[in-house]
């Protein structure tokens, strides 16, 4: 799909954007999953280059970053900011004083906003102006993201170092059956798992803004107004404070990860203390009933009228002997 806007919103679709000249207002250009014939109408009808999305997706920083005469071409990986996917796809700028390109490759709410904000009276005009609403909004949605990742992951702490403590009426740990244990922490383990693919993504589309902000206020410098040149500043200064938020959000990803690998060990413990103690406890008995089991000819047991019971009764004793001492030492 192939759309012009301008500072009075849409300026034209699909193939009327092929005229030539273009209107004077019909300042961004956006190419969303385009065609060959849309991406051969962009050429035509601005003179750029269209980045294929093999281009796009190159990740030396040579290729997301160079100038051609006065056009910047700029590409970033950038997540989709859907829930229950944040896909990493390609998005590229192709920059000019005169024209703004986007190509991108998943629909952007970003992009639906600041198109809403150029029909507006007071919204951006110029492709400079464009370009640092479109970078504005990617960097806002990218921060509220990570505030509800933070507040996921604080659900998630507060669950794994009250795993052991929850209790229901009857004073019973909640999920204490061994298979719904293992089921929670394997559920625990899978969350925490995703939080940090999706963080893995976030942070590699804010390396991809923080790296093209800079790069575009130092080449660009002789085109831009001073207003534009602060706001370059301030957006650069956002991507850090986000980028050291993320650090700290990945920091707490591996330390709720290593919590939880700490608590399978201990359910693991646990399992192996109590097969311990039963196979302990069950060596006495085993040993008496050896003993009486030799059939040796001279045993005076074996001539009591009491014998036998007297027999079960050392058999019971040597069992639960030791079951009393562990459960008085607290093993199980």
């Amino acid at each position: 799909m192939i759309t012009l806007h301008g500072a009075e919103g849409v300026v034209a679709e699909g193939h009327a954007c092929a005229a030539n000249p273009l209107p004077a207002h019909g300042t961004w250009l956006d190419l969303e999953n385009p065609s060959e014939a849309e991406t051969a109408l962009a050429e035509a009808a601005t003179g750029l280059k269209v980045p294929s999305r093999a281009a796009l997706s190159e990740v030396q920083n040579s290729r997301r970053l160079n100038r051609r005469r006065d056009a910047f071409y700029l590409s970033t990986p950038m997540v989709s900011f859907r829930d229950d996917d944040l896909t990493l796809r390609p998005l590229g700028f192709v920059l000019t004083p005169e024209r703004l390109l986007t190509v991108r490759f998943q629909p952007l709410a970003a992009f639906d906003t600041v198109k809403a904000r150029q029909a507006e009276r007071d919204g951006p005009a110029s492709s400079v102006e464009t370009f640092l609403a479109l970078v504005e909004e990617l960097i806002d949605r990218m921060a509220d993201t990570l505030e509800t990742m933070s507040d996921e992951l604080d659900s998630l702490s507060t669950r794994i170092f009250t795993f052991d403590t929850s209790a229901n009426g009857s004073g019973r740990r909640e999920g204490s059956a061994p298979k719904r244990r293992d089921l929670a922490l394997r559920r625990l383990l899978r969350a925490i798992g995703r939080r940090g693919k999706a963080l893995a993504k976030l942070r590699a589309s804010l390396l991809g803004l923080g790296r093209i902000l800079p790069y575009v206020a130092g080449e660009a410098e002789t085109w831009l107004k001073a207003e534009e040149k602060a706001r370059f500043e301030s957006l650069r200064l956002d991507v850090a404070s986000l980028d050291e938020f993320e650090t700290r959000l990945s920091e707490t990803v591996q330390f709720l990860l290593d919590a939880t690998l700490g608590l399978i060990n201990m359910e693991q413990n646990n399992t192996f203390r109590v097969l311990t103690v039963v196979s302990v406890i069950g060596i006495p008995p085993t040993l008496m009933a050896s003993v009486y089991g030799m059939n040796f000819k001279h045993m005076p047991e074996l001539d009591w009228t009491l014998g036998y019971p007297f027999g079960l009764a050392v058999i019971a004793a040597s069992a639960l002997i030791p079951a009393a001492y562990f459960k008085l030492k607290g093993w199980f």
